[in-house]
């Protein structure tokens, strides 16, 4: 372990946990483990590992490098690349046996060009329709043809995979996702006619995975449920039964008393009322604590009971009052995570942020130590 008083915890058997639950759910539908930004800042490689341990097929990543870090830590498994990348990646796309996601003709000329001059036979293509998110994806009415310019293109190219990404699985009032499933079914309706194979199709993320059936298809690109995450911090209570699989913790650095009137922090935005004792605790929002998060209600947890954030948090510390108790230096502190009785998770903080687990874990910095347990098979 680091030096650090700060560190986050990953369980992987929370992980691997969430992967066999997603994948009972699924079935007979392959799972994809979507492990880019750092395996949604859990470390990617580690739970790359844990959720092919798992059962998954395969799995998903954002950016090229993410892509080659995975192959240089031994990960053999197929690995899709979400999106068209720049021009200058194509060369280590196909160099370490990447799955390129397609959606207009220059890609796939300089993905079929790149093979080419590498003497590569078959590099792998799913091509991404875009059914109504508007980010990125080729037109429906598009499609047909980018399916016939991969097959013109063999030997060098292989059509492996047809997909869409869902924009409000998480909504399961919203009508949008039975929208897109049914022009998505439209568009395999079209290549088939064309005589195309589309391969695998898939169109279901994690909401989609748990709670819209007919997306499921071939495959499932699972993320934030794998982590133990509810998409929508508003409604857990459909994955109850997984397991949070990030934890951030701390140890109290420094102790004192304030007395009442006097107040703390940058701008000096916190004054007490009363004389109390105050911990500080070495983590702050270089590691991913949100700034604002003290002026929401932000808590943590000390000796089993939640403790309020108080003044603004700096970049590297916190301070905390925990009224009459005194602290000693070195104390348990966790963030995130379970602690006795209470637990506080990123959905907590997300809905107090008026923002997304998602982003909470994703912001855990790189300075962070990452410390896995839950090793054993």
């Amino acid at each position: 372990m680091s030096g650090r008083y700060s560190r986050v915890v990953v369980d992987l058997d929370a992980v691997r946990h969430n992967v066999r639950r997603l994948i009972d759910t699924s079935s007979p539908a392959r799972l994809m483990a979507v492990v880019k930004a750092n395996g949604y800042g859990h470390g990617a490689v580690r739970v790359a590992e844990a959720a092919l341990e798992a059962g998954a097929h395969g799995l998903c990543v954002a950016l090229v490098q993410e892509g080659v870090e995975l192959r240089r830590a031994g990960v053999e498994a197929p690995i899709l690349v979400l999106s068209e990348q720049p021009r200058d990646q194509v060369g280590d796309l196909v160099a370490h046996g990447l799955i390129a996601t397609a959606y207009t003709v220059a890609f796939i000329d300089a993905l079929a060009d790149e093979t080419r001059r590498r003497e590569v036979v078959g590099q792998e293509v799913h091509l991404k329709v875009d059914t109504g998110m508007n980010r990125v994806g080729a037109r429906p009415d598009a499609i047909v043809e980018l399916g016939g310019r991969v097959i013109a293109r063999s030997p060098q190219l292989s059509l492996g995979g047809v997909f869409t990404h869902l924009a409000c699985a998480d909504d399961v009032a919203s009508p949008v996702t039975a929208d897109q499933i049914r022009r998505f079914d439209s568009v395999v309706d079209d290549l088939h006619h064309a005589g195309i194979d589309p391969g695998w199709l898939h169109i279901a993320n994690s909401a989609g995975a748990v709670a819209h059936p007919d997306s499921r298809r071939d495959m499932v690109r699972v993320g934030i449920a794998m982590y133990g995450i509810a998409p929508d911090p508003s409604t857990p209570a459909a994955y109850a039964g997984f397991r949070p699989a990030l934890g951030l913790v701390s140890k109290v650095s420094y102790t004192k008393t304030v007395n009442a009137g006097e107040a703390i922090s940058y701008g000096h935005r916190h004054r007490f009322d009363r004389t109390t004792n105050v911990a500080t605790i070495p983590i702050g929002y270089a590691d991913g604590v949100p700034r604002r998060l003290s002026s929401v209600g932000g808590e943590v947890l000390i000796g089993g009971r939640r403790r309020p954030i108080v003044g603004v948090i700096t970049m590297d510390q916190l301070m905390v009052d925990t009224g009459d108790d005194r602290c000693a230096i070195g104390d348990e502190v966790v963030l995130l995570g379970r602690q006795g009785d209470e637990v506080v998770t990123a959905n907590e903080w997300a809905m107090a942020l008026g923002t997304i687990g998602y982003e909470i874990v994703c912001a855990m910095s790189a300075r962070l130590p990452r410390d896995y347990v839950g090793n054993a098979q």
